[in-house]
């Protein structure tokens, strides 16, 4: 045994016990709003950082100690000040859109609402179904705000060539795994002559969408509870989406197939999922390869499995999607990455060969 390895092994854990516990303290700064209160603030004393969030000076004052022995914020003994440096805000707050690592944190807190029940798949197989994840659609609806609604009309559409121009005469459009929506929203909203369509297994998730449409007066947005390994609609939309949802279904290549056939024949899919490969083996090179195998295992795969699925999860990768559109029979696949958005590939997937 090599007593060097094992020392040096100890420090890295040492290491990811602090900042995985750094990661729930960075979620609680987000979903405080503390990070953006501190990024507008000068060198402030904890009461007056309490004072400023209306928030609990004890719990405040915590906090900004854990963060300060965390090399996350500065402090001045002398003053009993805390600051938020410069150079961290455009990586902590909501002015950074996808850029901020303080909302993906939330992800590694929301595991922990359900690690006794995973640890018990372990033991007896099964799964963990959507339900028991509490916040689930809130932060995707947040990641999803920053890294698909914002760039929708001006990147990711104009990804697909024409589209655009037929949005503004009138299509109809699926959105698969909506969500609570806001991709649909913003569409109807942005093309009046179209038609939108959401599916979605959760029931809170399309009643959440549903008002908003509501309370926005768009005509042209429809919501529906849908098991998409059940969906039938042949060749009745121009444009289906699904970002960042089909390696989550329970049978992605059923509804895969799906899709395919709900398509008119000049249709469009266009799908946004995981940037990875299909191998273990390369993966090493993927910067959030822990993470995202982390997030497969404690939600993506697991909820799958739950509903006696195949449990494909977070990794399927781009060989493996490749494989499965062709199946479906999709005829010209192409695989495109935006800027704003280092976690997902694009895929433009079409029923014929060009």
């Amino acid at each position: 045994m090599n007593t060097q390895k094992v020392e040096l092994f100890g420090e890295r854990l040492v290491n990811m016990l602090n900042e995985g516990a750094l990661a729930h303290m960075l979620s609680i700064g987000h979903q405080t709003g503390l990070f953006d209160k501190m990024a507008i603030l000068p060198p402030a004393t904890s009461h007056q950082i309490a004072a400023a969030t209306g928030l609990n000076e004890r719990y405040v004052r915590e906090w900004l100690n854990g963060l300060t022995v965390g090399n996350i914020l500065t402090y001045d003994s002398d003053q009993e000040t805390y600051q938020l440096p410069a150079e961290h805000a455009p990586l902590l707050t909501r002015a950074a859109g996808a850029e901020n690592m303080a909302l993906y944190m939330q992800h590694v807190s929301s595991f922990g609402t359900v690690e006794s029940q995973i640890v018990d798949c372990f033991h007896n197989g099964g799964g963990v179904p959507y339900e028991a994840f509490p916040r689930f659609h809130e932060i995707m609806a947040e990641d999803s705000g920053v890294n698909v609604v914002a760039a929708l009309t001006d990147q990711i559409l104009p990804l697909v060539p024409g589209l655009v121009a037929r949005l503004e005469a009138g299509i109809d459009v699926l959105d698969v795994g909506c969500g609570r929506g806001r991709a649909i929203l913003k569409m109807a909203k942005a093309f009046p002559n179209s038609r939108f369509t959401g599916g979605d297994l959760s029931k809170d998730a399309i009643a959440f969408a549903q008002k908003e449409a509501s309370e926005l007066g768009l005509s042209n947005a429809f919501f529906i509870v849908q098991d998409m390994t059940n969906f039938d609609a042949p060749e009745q939309y121009d444009l289906i989406t699904a970002f960042d949802a089909i390696h989550d279904q329970a049978f992605p290549a059923r509804v895969l197939g799906n899709i395919r056939r709900a398509l008119k024949a000049d249709g469009v899919f266009l799908m946004q999922d995981i940037a990875a490969h299909s191998h273990v083996h390369d993966n090493f090179e993927q910067p959030f390869a822990p993470f995202l195998y982390t997030i497969s295992t404690m939600h993506c795969m697991t909820v799958s499995l739950a509903q006696g699925g195949v449990g494909l999860g977070t990794m399927w990768g781009r060989e493996t999607a490749q494989q499965l559109l062709t199946e479906a029979g999709f005829k010209n696949v192409a695989i495109q990455q935006l800027p704003h958005d280092f976690m997902n590939d694009y895929y433009i997937a079409h029923l014929t060969s060009f």
